[in-house]
């Protein structure tokens, strides 16, 4: 019987499950463990994250060791389906585990991703800010024929994963919709695998993100986001929101440093802002994570679901 020691929290609606104890020890730096995770560990990728003990929604965080002395941690981030690059509603997610465990206290920390160090903040109201990566905007106006829908224009841009950002879509965001949403999305998703468009070096996007006005006028904008494996974003997406930042930038509808406060399908928000990089921005979210429990996963060799529901 093997035992998997995990927090779980939710950011903005979404959830994160950190695995604390019990994972699989692997070496190298993170673009290195990263590959050792996906191609030797994906069953407890699956175990951990899929049913019957997790959910499509929920996002994984192992806790790693990372080479570099000024990082508080390293983690690889996994979902239903495989790993993400970066996560930012489960990188607050991981901060508040840190905290809730004594391992961190109220200030700056350094976290360790596959993509990059990821600078994050720890607020003494228990909000953290995450400093997320590099993100830009690759291509602007990318026009697709979605199946039932017709054309649809929309941006190519990353923020930690790669994105299809679309204003103009015809949908309604509303919780309510949300299987009409995902149904669109994943169309709009397949259109671009079926045409080949596809992020720099040829890198799938995996994400699929739309935009209204907000229902809270004090916020600038509503998404809904479809992730891989078809689950929906409960929160605002801190990766999304720091690809439509670059986008805003670029265009001069958002200043250097300017609050952007970016509203969920659920109505949770992250508050952004973004300073320029050249041609492209450093993104920064603020929102906070609450702790819902902690765990022990078992792992019976004898249950044939040990593995969970795979999503081949």
């Amino acid at each position: 019987m093997r035992r998997v020691k995990v927090i779980d929290s939710h950011t903005g609606g979404e959830p994160t499950r950190v695995v604390i104890e019990g994972g699989p020890l692997l070496h190298g730096d993170l673009a290195q463990q990263l590959q050792q995770f996906r191609h030797e560990h994906d069953r407890f990728r699956s175990a951990v994250i899929n049913e019957p003990r997790g959910s499509d929604a929920l996002v994984g965080a192992l806790l790693t060791h990372s080479p570099r002395a000024d990082c508080a941690t390293g983690v690889i981030f996994f979902n239903n389906v495989g790993t993400i690059g970066m996560c930012g509603h489960g990188t607050m997610g991981l901060i508040t585990t840190l905290a809730w465990l004594g391992r961190i206290a109220p200030g700056q920390h350094r976290i360790d991703t596959p993509v990059g160090v990821v600078r994050t903040e720890l607020h003494a109201n228990d909000e953290v800010t995450v400093h997320n990566v590099v993100s830009w905007r690759y291509r602007r106006d990318v026009t697709v024929q979605v199946d039932g829908h017709g054309s649809v224009t929309g941006d190519i841009a990353w923020g930690g994963n790669w994105f299809f950002l679309v204003a103009d879509h015809g949908q309604t965001l509303d919780v309510s919709r949300v299987p009409a949403l995902i149904d669109f999305a994943r169309r709009v998703r397949q259109s671009l695998e079926r045409n080949g468009i596809t992020g720099a070096n040829d890198a799938p996007i995996d994400h699929v993100e739309l935009f209204s006005a907000a229902r809270d006028p004090a916020n600038h904008s509503r998404n809904f986001v479809l992730c891989p494996g078809l689950a929906y974003d409960r929160s605002p997406c801190g990766t999304g929101t720091s690809a439509q930042l670059a986008g805003l930038l670029a265009d001069g509808k958002l200043a250097a440093g300017q609050v952007w406060r970016q509203e969920s399908i659920i109505g949770s928000v992250f508050e952004g802002r973004a300073q320029p990089q050249g041609d492209r921005c450093l993104p920064s979210l603020r929102g906070i994570a609450f702790i819902n429990a902690e765990a022990t996963l078992l792992l019976d060799p004898d249950d044939p679901l040990c593995d969970g529901i795979r999503h081949e």
